[in-house]
């Protein structure tokens, strides 16, 4: 028997080829993750290694800083505080931000292309450092800056090249020449270093002299970084941050963790492919072991057992998953290589030779390749188990059992109605974790639901699509219908792979949809400003910045926008608001949407406006008076003027108050920088003072002027990305359910030789032939699009209304997304036809007439 299994696989090894191709692709896309994440991973572990001190020092994190808030420093005097510990071999005084933005002789904003940092630092002599200088000479004065050497290569810069640095802080901008250009050691991170002279990181970088961002500690010999790190500790109290070289190792590898975000994302688009996959490798097994049913049936005969001939089609699966693994690991392996490549390409530089093909990346490879395979080939391995020795004497086919059709059936529909009870219920219950836990069951179980049913369905559906095809082509329109509702089990079974990645795409565009309308909406209703300046890459709107922009000619005014929390207290609860700190001009550019109460008196009396759920929590109602401690004031007492409602889109959750109440608590130093600016034109000038405004901040890199339309268009691109990488990720899943469609005409082709044979000999041309099959296959994939559509707008519209409670309040159906799924599915169908419709129209009509089926 395993000397029949081996041969018989490798007789059969053509119908096994795209089962193979589905294998080697959710193996490969395993594994590729795994390695590229490894080898991410071990680079950065290097790069953390070789860049620690054994001890470091820095201000004591401050969780609630909000954007734009002071940056925290040490005094240098510390330097000499720790130099005279005994444990203490050297001192080093670092300076790291992130809040500058460097403008180019091109008058154009250097930046890391992936979106990576903007690091400005100090130059000092360190035996750990990043990097190392490889042309030009240190900083040594204010008019000098090193750079990375992958920026300068990327933006064209070399030794005397002159820039621009554009700083948070109060020193404002400066010009600076590249005196240096050095090489990491290691990796670049995906960052953009550019280091100056201490003296000038100091004064202009963090705009004050005689303090730093932290202190590197060396240690001297024979003494251990927790020694050290206890002393340091002991020394300077509890208002510092001092970490070993392992916890600062640790920090980096969490600073790092959208790796593993990736990873899980990957490989959970991987294990959709996968599931993808089992239909196919299913339905290739099933439609194997109806047309070995004569083999079977004389191997039964021959005193084959059932157990013998299950193990035989479990061996083949197996040998399919073992060949699958193999060849997936290494399609995996340049997989990686080519994530390497594509990240290198946007500024992370890694090297290939460093490519991390771990044993556990291997070892999964494998269990998912056989596992999956012998998991999708165990119902067919039973069925053929099943096949009686007198099955020898009848034509090939087994006869369908409608008792395990029915309780499927029943199956499918109890399984359904709870997952579509679950959706209905996620929907009533709105943005609670109770509505997201019961959205995501019914998600998962209406899936299985309509996979069982799908046999069921296919008699139904089929029928009103294909209703045109008779009228359209005749007779071959029929045949090409009829086909299709042959073996309704297997046409369901082929449509369900295209049905889960057709689900997603369309539950995902709806939502999306659904996102850019309600956010639309909400802008034309709240938003009176003209033009919203905002910040990139986490930056801050300078004072420099604020002050040109108040002098724009045309502005009837300019509304300053700072973030910030505050910790609130009522009569029943407490906790952490974010706040809005405001002009009494905001008023004019942007109404939060109250249910109780005026912002009008918020920005013109002492008091603040709080959301609907934290007025709840706290039982506070209009004049209730509550303690509010903003962050980095004292404690004041505030009365409630306005209840702000939940269902908002922007500054979702946020309380607001004015700059002139928030002042009396917060002293202006301590305040936070503003991140966002709105601004109105005078009547009739909104063209000249867009245009003047945009000229004024230009010179600012990190600030974007963007009127209502410019907006709504950056919210709509932004959705739009997320999507097409959604969709991007789900190919992989559509590519093999696409090989399904194929794989099930072709076997379909191979199993109907003898029909196909006597309808060529009756006078059906090659050119018909060709067209019933295509129709056939244009049918299944159509109904495929249908399923997938129907669940995909039932997931969406029931996640829209969950998140209708924060503010997705307008439900969008992407009409042309959906027509564009049916027409892709239709392409689909048509170009996986192809082969098969054409090796059908080849056949010799004596031979095929003369075969066992």
């Amino acid at each position: 028997m395993w000397k029949a299994s081996r041969r018989n696989f490798f007789a059969h090894k053509g119908r096994l080829l795209l089962s193979l191709i589905a294998v080697v692709l959710s193996v490969a896309f395993v594994t590729g993750t795994l390695m590229f994440t490894s080898t991410i991973t071990t680079t950065f572990n290097r790069l953390f290694a070789t860049t620690a001190s054994d001890v470091a020092v820095s201000a004591k994190a401050d969780k609630d800083a909000p954007p734009g808030a002071p940056e925290q420093t040490v005094p240098a005097s510390l330097l000499g505080t720790i130099k005279a510990m005994p444990g203490v071999q050297a001192v080093y005084g670092d300076i790291s931000t992130d809040r500058l933005a460097v403008v180019g002789p091109d008058n154009k904003s250097i930046s890391n292309s992936a979106g990576g940092p903007t690091i400005g630092a100090n130059w000092y002599p360190t035996p750990h450092p990043a990097v190392d200088l490889t042309s030009g000479r240190a900083p040594s004065g204010p008019g000098d800056v090193v750079v990375d050497a992958d920026t300068a290569a990327k933006k064209h810069l070399t030794l005397g090249s002159p820039l621009r640095i554009v700083t948070g802080s109060d020193a404002g901008s400066f010009q600076a020449t590249v005196s240096g250009i050095a090489t990491f050691r290691t990796t670049n991170p995906g960052e953009s270093l550019f280091y100056f002279d201490t003296n000038t990181a100091q004064t202009k970088l963090l705009g004050q002299a005689g303090v730093y961002t932290g202190v590197n500690l060396d240690a001297k010999p024979g003494t251990s970084d927790d020694t050290l790190k206890a002393e340091v500790t002991g020394k300077l109290g509890p208002g510092y941050d001092v970490k070993t070289r392992a916890e600062q190792e640790a920090d980096g590898r969490n600073s790092v963790g959208f790796i593993g975000f990736m990873k899980y994302v990957m490989l959970g688009f991987a294990g959709i492919s996968l599931m993808v996959g089992a239909f196919l490798i299913v339905n290739t097994f099933q439609m194997l072991v109806a047309q070995r049913t004569r083999e079977l049936g004389l191997l039964r005969a021959l005193g084959a057992s059932r157990r013998q001939v299950n193990r035989s089609v479990r061996f083949e699966a197996l040998m399919l998953g073992v060949i699958g693994a193999t060849l997936g690991i290494a399609a995996g392996a340049g997989m990686a290589y080519g994530l390497i490549a594509v990240m290198n390409g946007v500024g992370m530089n890694l090297q290939t030779s460093d490519m991390s093909v771990t044993v556990s990346s291997v070892i999964a490879g494998y269990a998912v390749g056989v596992l999956v395979t012998l998991l999708a080939a165990w119902v067919p391995a039973r069925r053929a188990a099943r096949i009686t020795p007198m099955a020898a004497l009848r034509d090939a086919g087994t006869p369908g059992d409608r008792r395990s059709s029915r309780i499927r059936n029943g199956i499918g529909l109890v399984i359904g109605s709870g997952g579509a009870a679950a959706l209905i219920g996620g929907a009533a219950s709105g943005a609670t974790a109770t509505g997201g836990l019961l959205l995501g069951l019914g998600v998962l179980v209406t899936l299985v639901g309509a996979i069982l049913l799908g046999p069921l369905l296919a008699g139904v559906v089929i029928r009103v699509l294909g209703v045109w095809m008779p009228a359209a082509f005749g007779s071959v329109g029929t045949m090409a219908q009829r086909n299709a509702l042959r073996n309704p089990r297997r046409t369901g079974a082929t449509a369900a792979a295209l049905m889960i990645g057709l689900s997603l795409v369309s539950g995902m565009a709806v939502v999306g949809s659904s996102l850019v309308t309600s956010a639309s909406a909400e802008m034309d209703r709240s938003v009176g400003a003209d033009y919203i300046i905002t910040t990139n890459g986490g930056l801050v709107i300078t004072p420099e910045a604020l002050a040109q922009a108040q002098a724009t000619p045309g502005l009837a005014h300019v509304t300053e926008n700072k973030f910030l929390n505050a910790n609130v207290s009522g009569t029943s609860g407490d906790g952490k608001i974010e706040f809005a700190a405001a002009s009494p001009t905001m008023t004019q550019d942007f109404d939060a949407g109250t249910t109780a109460g005026s912002m009008a008196d918020v920005f013109s009396k002492e008091g603040i406006a709080i959301p609907q759920t934290e007025a709840k929590s706290r039982n506070a109602a209009i004049g209730s008076v509550l303690t509010v401690a903003f962050h980095g004031g004292t404690p004041v007492k505030l009365p409630v003027l306005a209840i702000i409602s939940d269902k908002t889109v922007f500054n979702h959750g946020d309380g607001y108050v004015s700059l002139a109440t928030l002042g009396k608590s917060v002293p202006a130093a301590a305040q936070p920088q503003d991140t966002m600016l709105f601004a109105k034109a005078d009547k009739g000038q909104q063209n000249q003072a867009y245009a003047a405004l945009k000229d004024r901040l230009a010179p600012f890199p990190q600030v974007t002027v963007k009127s209502q339309t410019d907006y709504k268009k950056l919210i709509q691109d932004q959705v739009g990305g997320v999507l097409n990488m959604v969709y991007g990720l789900l190919g992989l899943a559509i590519v093999v359910a696409i090989l399904g469609v194929v794989n099930t005409l072709a076997l379909s082709v191979v199993e109907r030789t003898r029909e196909i044979g006597l309808i060529r000999a009756i006078g059906m041309g090659r050119r018909k032939t060709r067209r019933m099959i295509r129709l056939e296959s244009v049918v299944i994939a159509l109904f495929g699009a249908a399923l997938g559509v129907g669940l995909g707008l039932a997931w969406g519209v029931a996640a829209q209304r969950v998140l209708s409670g924060i503010g997705i309040s307008t439900l969008a159906i992407p009409v042309t997304t959906i027509v564009a799924v049916f027409i892709g599915a239709a392409v689909v169908g048509l170009l996986a036809a192809l082969a098969p419709s054409f090796r059908a129209s080849r056949m010799n009509v004596l031979r095929a007439i003369a075969a066992d089926g």
